[in-house]
């Protein structure tokens, strides 16, 4: 006969670290953090849809004080239109004012700047993706990182070194590492800590073209991925991709072209939380009519939704999309169109629970920004049919969280009673038992 005492006396300690993991799990769901279920986001246990705004601008403006209230108005404007997200730059490498002036020499008050904006979205409640580097020599980009090491000794080619060397990989790791590690002067909050944060992007726009094969782009993700999550368990992290397919199927890339990056392949690293799409018909298709454009719009949406949807099983995010009055015969008319055809497709999604999870237009300015006008603003606080197509379809897109936070509102405390109920009557109870077999089987006693 087996002696059970050992074994009874085990039973309540079973029971309580089960019920201490049930409480995780509740906490969990009330983080404030944005995490990936399934093919969705969710935010504090509700499905989380949302449009949002690239603000590239927003931590140079804060490292001025006198500026900052440019930030302030830059996030009240966008809650009003319900904008939960923002895209901006934790990046600013060489240079006039730069946040890293050369390897690991950053300036306290850029860095000051972009504590400001995130403690600003944080009182607001906007979500930020941070992104870490520039594919394109605007503020620094990846040409910046081959000169330092250029200036270092190393003898690179040009600037796509940037992925394959020892020494740029070690300068951008000791960035990531800076950014994250950052304590905020403002809410004593590290970086990787900070709920505001929803996700890190590696690169904006990241591009390979001299290996269309796309190994040198998914080898340097992988390693940068790994490398920023082995930090980073609470954020979500993106590549920064513009959407382009690899070279066995560009015929789904604007002209067939290739650029060394593969939305599926560069998306299937585990590590990748949500995959990421741009899209600027009026750029790529410059010598086609607009209404050539919009088709060529429809099908890029269409085909990266289904791909998420099939073959990656993750959230996408269209991270930027625009067209700019610069262009010849411009009309307002054409920008609402493309505006209309990038959020009606999002919410045909997201309505039916898919993985289009919502939209950041470029680029939100506020008033007294002319410098910052690149043909594809939007001044929220200036009445046009665009800024009330932009407050209308989010609105709209953002009533499926806001109604399940309600209900969740509402439920939540006898909720939380009746899951703690359930899982210690009947989860816990059957855990226990599974342990007690097992714990059987060991003695050979159970055949």
């Amino acid at each position: 006969m087996t002696n059970l005492y050992p074994i009874l006396f085990l039973f309540p300690f079973f029971l309580l670290i089960q019920q201490q993991w049930c409480l995780q799990q509740l906490a969990y769901m009330d983080d404030d953090f944005v995490h990936i279920n399934g093919a969705q986001f969710t935010l504090n246990g509700a499905p989380f849809y949302a449009n949002g705004f690239n603000a590239y601008w927003l931590m140079e403006v804060a490292s001025n004080p006198s500026q900052r209230p440019k930030v302030t108005s830059a996030f009240r404007e966008a809650i009003k239109s319900s904008l939960l997200i923002g895209r901006t730059w934790a990046f600013s490498d060489g240079g006039p004012n730069a946040l890293q002036s050369s390897p690991g020499v950053y300036n306290e008050d850029m860095f000051q700047g972009l504590d400001f904006v995130i403690y600003e979205a944080g009182r607001f409640g906007v979500k930020l993706i941070l992104c870490l580097v520039n594919n394109f020599n605007d503020y620094g980009g990846k040409e910046q990182y081959v000169q330092w090491a250029k200036e270092r000794g190393q003898q690179l080619q040009n600037e796509e070194s940037f992925f394959t060397n020892l020494m740029v990989k070690s300068f951008f790791k000791d960035h990531i590492k800076t950014v994250l590690t950052r304590r905020n002067t403002i809410t004593g909050v590290m970086y990787k800590d900070d709920p505001t944060i929803m996700a890190w992007e590696l690169m904006n726009e990241p591009r390979c073209p001299s290996d269309i094969s796309g190994a040198t782009i998914q080898n340097w993700t992988l390693e940068m991925a790994c490398y920023l999550k082995s930090m980073d368990g609470n954020h979500l992290l993106e590549v920064g991709l513009e959407g382009f397919y690899g070279a066995s199927s560009s015929q789904k890339n604007p002209n067939n072209s290739t650029y060394g990056a593969d939305f599926i392949a560069n998306n299937q690293i585990p590590e990748v939380d949500f995959a990421t799409v741009h899209s600027y018909p009026d750029q790529w298709l410059s010598n086609q009519d607009d209404a050539a454009q919009l088709d060529f719009l429809q099908q890029w949406i269409h085909d990266h939704i289904e791909d998420a949807q099939s073959i990656l099983k993750k959230p996408v995010l269209f991270t930027e999309f625009g067209k700019s009055w610069k262009h010849p015969g411009y009309n307002v008319s054409q920008k609402d169109q493309l505006y209309h055809v990038v959020y009606s497709s999002i919410y045909r999604s997201a309505r039916t629970n898919g993985v289009a999870v919502g939209g950041l237009f470029w680029q939100q300015l506020v008033q007294g920004m002319d410098s910052y006008k690149d043909g594809y603003e939007v001044i929220l606080t200036e009445p046009s049919s665009t800024v009330s197509l932009i407050s209308r379809q989010s609105k709209k897109l953002s009533v499926t969280h806001k109604r399940f936070l309600i209900k969740k509102r509402t439920q939540a405390p006898r909720a939380k009673r009746l899951m703690q109920t359930n899982w210690i009557r009947n989860g816990l109870q059957i855990h226990a038992h599974d342990e007690i077999i097992k714990l059987y089987k060991q003695q050979g006693d159970m055949n």
